[in-house]
């Protein structure tokens, strides 16, 4: 049996590659004829169809289930139920309209990532030309079968994984699977290699046949493929992301919290004999108060907004939560061909037997590209880099390019007379020449002057560049068609050196990277020798490069060592990309993967944040959280600093939870201890977290200090709590004190205590915000205009409540004048202390993350 790509690499059995083509067809039961219909009928029913499996996809009401299972959400819908049961249908509602609202939002961007997932069927062929019954014709690709002999010519994607026994000039572009940008040359014979890189005789599903024709046997088709596995990977159940893991935390946090407290406060009230339902109503007040019911909507406001942005930025989010683990990210991987480089070939070098530079074998190159070429990458790129060189040149006769011999010719006549151009890989050039060109004298070429010509080629390719060897010779005698033997006796004029250059922003980028904290490691299909040059042109430093095989004899704990210090890769397969993705976040680093091939699906959907460009291959697309509409690493820079700023903004919410909100809770359930009455009704406490919410909604508009998005940020459980130790006694111990005056000072009576004390809660609850905001000066650092009118506009209406006619409704009364100014006092104070004291907790409930160091 022929293993295929994917079940090699499962089984380690031989990949089909390897085999002979006569023993193929023995063990696919077929001939080079093709399968008859009928047999074809057969396969298809046993095989299935030359297609991807559909990935179930989830209703929008399975959707919404499982967001409703998250602590969070069910601990709004079960204090927003208890507040309707309890009397509080107002408050009970509010609750729930809040979490359907965010639940909506968040469902219908990310079923946009569902549809996204369609595009895959325009990344490969739609007809196959296949031999059934002995004749050519064309079928649907998704007929395929394995046994199937296909033809492809240039231009033709290659409609499944086959394996070639018969070839003319034929060469695939395989950037898509393999991440090297050169056409690679296509012929029968043996291959013991290992690496689909490596597969000269075989042909791939999803790549291009470039130039040429050929006929293969047909191997694998469908998810049987080296597409096939990659697309695959869009069905598997995706991990949870880093933002979606800590909110989960931070629920459970936030109901551990609550049930704890209610239990305490509800058990104090019993046994201090108070009735059993003014003591539910305030237990359920108090949950209701510690309960951050607006931190969905304030997420996906604050998300949303930051989509937009990015939006303009040249990103487009398919996936909420990913700008969050954007800005959380530690490490990037990316691919090499068209993120790091332009994946355009380019002349980079025209050299002389001598090794100096001169543009005569580049010129001579673009004249036989230009009058006999065959329209690959190389000869466009030497058409383009010298467009005028064919003036004055007429073709006579043309030798097209002899894969086996690897060399082709034409035989022109201009300026300097008939003249034959050959050019090739330089090994096959090189074999040919008897002499060589050394300003402008014709020497001789023997095996020291072949030697030291190939040393040449070996010192480029260590520079990352691909050379041909031109070679030339003047014609005697009268025109005639070219053939083999005309390609002797030839004087190496010199190579012509190729590059796929690194984009001109792609050091800045690297740089820029860098000083955000995030180590940048490329994981590239290409040669280890040419990863390991674009690494130093950009500004990595890769002295080691490990290779495929490399990464295949390591066990995984050995890996997980290696991948600390080590910053490139080469000749990698999809799923070992997807595997070193995977020992980095074993690690604790949050990892982010930009590519744009089919090669990179499965590293994509490992990754913590999956990043793709337009004009990808619908398979890298479908796997990706957004997809960047120029495909540069600056764009990337600038989605960081968004996910930075956008989590900035969410975390000023939580710190507020975690201050004022806790704090005065913690007061309240604190005074129900020792006072002899409810320091607050359950209505009052209700409409206090209203109002504080409302005053919390123009944060998703706020702006943020350059220091918060310098480093990668995460949430971090315990700095939170830390930050909860210090503002939230803080908070605590200004209400006590205000309790003592109120009792001691002022002797008020109970309703005028609870109005006062209401006051005093909104007063210092929202303000606070100011302070605790920014870490610089809140004087220096202005809120935008959004969050100072849902600021102030929320404090208003708590402040001139209690002296309107609504007063009755909630319980209020109007405390005296003396006790009022004094509540004044009391919150200058407070937030003086909360801006002395908030450098500390700031600083402690850092919650930046230095990225992975080396050893």
């Amino acid at each position: 049996m022929i293993a295929t790509a994917p079940a090699q690499a499962e089984t380690g059995r031989k990949p089909f590659w390897t085999q002979s083509a006569g023993d193929a067809f023995l063990a696919l039961a077929c001939d080079r004829n093709g399968l008859s219909q009928t047999d074809a009928i057969e396969r298809l029913k046993r095989a299935g169809p030359n297609a991807d499996a559909t990935a179930a996809r989830r209703s929008p009401i399975r959707a919404i289930a499982k967001r409703l299972a998250e602590p969070l959400s069910l601990i709004l819908l079960a204090a927003g139920f208890v507040s309707v049961v309890t009397g509080d249908a107002i408050g009970g509602s509010i609750i729930v309209a809040i979490l359907v609202l965010s639940i909506g939002l968040d469902t219908v961007q990310e079923g946009h990532a569902i549809r996204a997932a369609d595009v895959l069927r325009q990344s490969v062929a739609l007809k196959a030309m296949v031999r059934r019954d002995g004749i050519l014709s064309e079928i649907d690709v998704e007929k395929v079968v394995p046994g199937d002999v296909v033809r492809v010519r240039a231009g033709d994607i290659i409609p499944a994984d086959a394996l070639i026994f018969e070839s003319t000039a034929f060469t695939a572009n395989e950037a898509a699977l393999t991440g090297e940008p050169y056409p690679v040359e296509k012929q029968p014979g043996m291959v013991t290699a290992s690496a689909p890189a490596e597969a000269s005789n075989a042909i791939f599903r999803g790549a291009v046949a470039q130039t040429g024709e050929a006929l293969a046997l047909v191997v694998g088709t469908g998810r049987a493929t080296l597409f096939g596995a990659a697309a695959s990977a869009l069905m598997d159940a995706g991990e949870t992301s880093p933002f979606q893991r800590d909110l989960s935390a931070y629920g459970l946090l936030t109901a551990r919290l609550t049930l704890a407290l209610v239990v305490v406060v509800l058990t104090a009230s019993i046994f201090f004999g108070r009735p059993l339902l003014q003591s539910l109503l305030f237990a359920v007040a108090l949950a209701v108060g510690l309960t951050p019911e607006l931190l969905p909507m304030i997420t996906t406001v604050t998300l949303s907004r930051g989509a937009m942005r990015m939006a303009r930025r040249k990103v487009i989010v398919k996936r909420l939560a990913s700008i969050h683990d954007l800005g959380a990210m530690t490490i990037l991987c990316t691919d090499k061909t068209g993120t790091l480089t332009s994946a355009q070939i380019s002349l980079a070098r025209s050299i002389t037997p001598s090794g100096a530079d001169d543009t005569r074998p580049s010129r001579l190159g673009a004249i036989a590209a230009i009058l006999g070429g065959d329209s690959g990458a190389l000869d466009a790129a030497m058409s383009d880099a010298v467009p005028d060189a064919a003036t004055g040149w007429t073709l006579s006769a043309r030798h097209s390019f002899d894969f086996s011999r690897r060399l082709g010719s034409v035989l022109t006549t201009g300026p300097e007379g008939p003249l034959l151009i050959t050019k090739g890989a330089p090994e096959a050039v090189l074999a040919s020449c008897r002499s060589s060109l050394a300003d402008g004298k014709v020497i001789a070429f023997g095996s020291a002057e072949r030697a030291d010509a190939l040393h040449e080629v070996h010192k480029l390719a260590e520079q990352g560049l691909r050379a041909i060897a031109v070679a030339s010779r003047r014609w005697s005698g009268a025109v005639r068609d070219l053939v083999a033997d005309d390609e002797t006796e030839l004087v190496f004029e010199g190579f012509c050196a190729f590059a796929d250059p690194p984009k001109a922003t792609a050091a800045a980028a690297v740089a820029r990277l860098d000083k955000a904290g995030i180590r940048l490691i490329i994981l590239s299909g290409d040669d280890p020798v040419v990863v390991k040059r674009l690494a130093g042109l950009v500004g990595l430093a890769a002295d080691t490069v490990l290779s495929g095989p490399d990464v295949a004899k390591l066990s995984d704990a050995a890996l997980a060592v290696q991948v600390r210090s080590i910053d490139a890769y080469g000749r990698l397969a999809p799923d070992q990309k997807a595997r070193l993705v995977r020992a980095l976040q074993a690690s604790g680093a949050i990892v982010g993967y930009l590519g744009d091939g089919i090669n990179d699906a499965p590293a994509l959907k490992a990754a913590d944040i999956g990043l793709s460009v337009d004009g990808a291959a619908g398979v890298a697309q479908a796997s990706a959280d957004m997809i960047m509409l120029d495909s540069d690493l600056a764009v990337v820079a600038d989605g960081v600093e968004e996910g930075r700023r956008t989590f900035a903004n969410i975390l000023k919410y939580i710190r507020m939870g975690a201050s004022s909100n806790f704090g005065n809770m913690l007061s309240m359930a604190a005074a129900s201890l020792f006072l002899p009455f409810l320091p607050m009704l359950p209505t009052q406490i209700l409409l206090n977290n209203l109002l504080y919410d409302i005053s919390e909604i123009g944060i998703p508009f706020d702006g943020v200090r350059p220091e918060a998005v310098a480093r990668p940020q995460v949430w971090d459980m315990r700095a939170l709590i830390r930050f909860a130790a210090i503002m939230g006694p803080l908070s605590s111990a200004f209400d006590l004190m205000t309790f003592g005056g109120l009792v001691l000072l002022f002797h008020v009576s109970p309703p005028e205590f609870r109005t006062a004390w209401f006051l005093e809660s909104m007063a210092t609850q929202i303000l606070v915000i100011f302070v605790i905001r920014t870490n610089g000066r809140p004087w220096r650092d202005l809120p935008r205009p959004m969050l100072v009118a849902s600021s102030l506009g929320a404090l208003l209406v708590a402040m001139a409540l209690p002296f309107t006619p609504a007063a009755a409704w909630f319980g209020f009364v109007a405390p005296p004048l003396a006790a009022t100014a004094c509540l004044g006092l009391i919150v200058i104070v407070y937030l003086a202390c909360a801006e002395a004291l908030k450098r500390a907790a700031i600083a402690q409930s850092s919650h930046q993350t230095a990225r992975p160091r080396r050893p």
